[in-house]
């Protein structure tokens, strides 16, 4: 029960702030929103205020902005449909700038609760450990595999994301890494004004691998990163590394699944989602906090994919528009939306009924 409670609480919270970000920018630029849902499914209760009838509805997982004009052609002059089309993008992208908003925040909430901050810097090296004969204290790891590596959480994701062990890593050494301010980081971590920041050398290091549970193996970290003394500046900046950090692995896991790199069964649907929310909250107040602004900018990013039925499908189809001169038709938009939203839910069942299956068989 708990699981459950605390699942409908995270998606309840991150898809209905997703809407109010959506239903604030309409009232912004004045488009009459005919309701405004908290939940999916039949309506438990309903109230109206002003023009806008509010309901809350039975699943809670869920929710909905209905504007004037949005799926069909209006001749109300503050119709969804008729105001300009930078406005329109802007009311579509609300919803997933507020997700992405959302995991800004809670992301410098648990910064802020950390003594240490990551870095991409080498502290030490295990005794015995493979990149001992590579690494050495104080290197500063900018690239793995030919991927920008500006901050801890990269260098992790990408050296995870290896598949034979076998990673080339390029590094800074000699410089005095940690006088440097967060600019000279940043610039140093793009391959910007290196040769005063240390000497750039790129090397090829095979890692031991280790089981990391359903079939997959990993690669074995077998050094300790550097952790940097928390301060306003370094909080901030870490902040909004991790943010940026979090959008570019929500991007790259995508292309990882299109391109076939790893399967369907690696993904989690609502099942799989609900039971790491759980080890999240068993863990403690700061690991549930952090899954959920990462979820949340997951769902954020996923939003913005040019796919029919999702924000970003919506505002492709204004850009269309915009480059041909001339609006898309709505019915045929409600039509392509209507078929992208089924194939959603086909994949949403498939990969459900994956995590129903893997749970069968622990």
């Amino acid at each position: 029960m708990k699981t459950i409670l605390l699942t409908v609480l995270v998606f309840g919270v991150i898809i209905n702030l997703h809407e109010l970000g959506h239903f604030f920018f309409a009232r912004l630029f004045g488009v009459r929103v005919n309701e405004f849902s908290f939940g999916m499914g039949p309506k438990l209760l309903g109230w109206g205020k002003g023009e806008t009838s509010y309901s809350i509805r039975l699943f809670p997982i869920g929710g909905f902005v209905a504007m004037e004009g949005e799926d069909e052609e209006s001749r109300d002059g503050r119709a969804f449909c008729n105001k300009p089309a930078w406005q329109r993008f802007l009311i579509l992208f609300a919803g997933a700038g507020m997700n992405l908003l959302l995991g800004l925040c809670l992301l410098g909430y648990t910064t802020s609760q950390m003594d240490l901050l990551g870095t991409n810097i080498v502290g030490r090296v295990e005794e015995g450990a493979v990149s001992a004969s590579y690494l050495q204290p104080g290197d500063r790891i900018v690239a793995v595999n030919g991927y920008n590596t500006p901050g801890y959480s990269d260098v992790v994701f990408q050296l995870i994301r290896d598949q034979d062990g076998v990673v080339d890593l390029t590094i800074l050494r000699g410089g005095d890494h940690l006088s440097m301010n967060r600019w000279e980081r940043a610039l140093a971590g793009l391959g910007i004004g290196e040769k005063s920041l240390g000497e750039r050398l790129t090397m090829t290091v095979p890692f031991a691998m280790e089981d990391v549970g359903d079939g997959l193996r990993a690669i074995r970290i077998d050094f300790v990163f550097l952790g940097a003394e928390r301060t306003l500046g370094n909080a901030v900046y870490y902040t909004c590394q991790q943010t940026v950090s979090t959008v570019k692995q929500v991007w790259y896991s995508l292309l990882d699944i299109v391109t076939g790199r790893f399967g369907l069964s690696q993904l989690s649907g609502p099942v799989g989602t609900a039971s790491v929310i759980r080890e999240a909250s068993d863990a403690g107040l700061r690991s549930l906090l952090i899954l959920v602004s990462y979820i949340s900018i997951n769902v954020g990013v996923f939003n913005l994919l040019p796919i029919p039925a999702l924000d970003g499908g919506r505002m492709f189809f204004l850009l269309a528009g915009a480059l041909l001169r001339r609006p898309i038709p709505p019915r045929y938009e409600a039509y392509i939306n209507a078929a992208g939203m089924l194939i959603l839910l086909i994949f949403v069942g498939v990969v459900t009924f994956s995590d129903v299956m893997k749970l069968v068989a622990k």
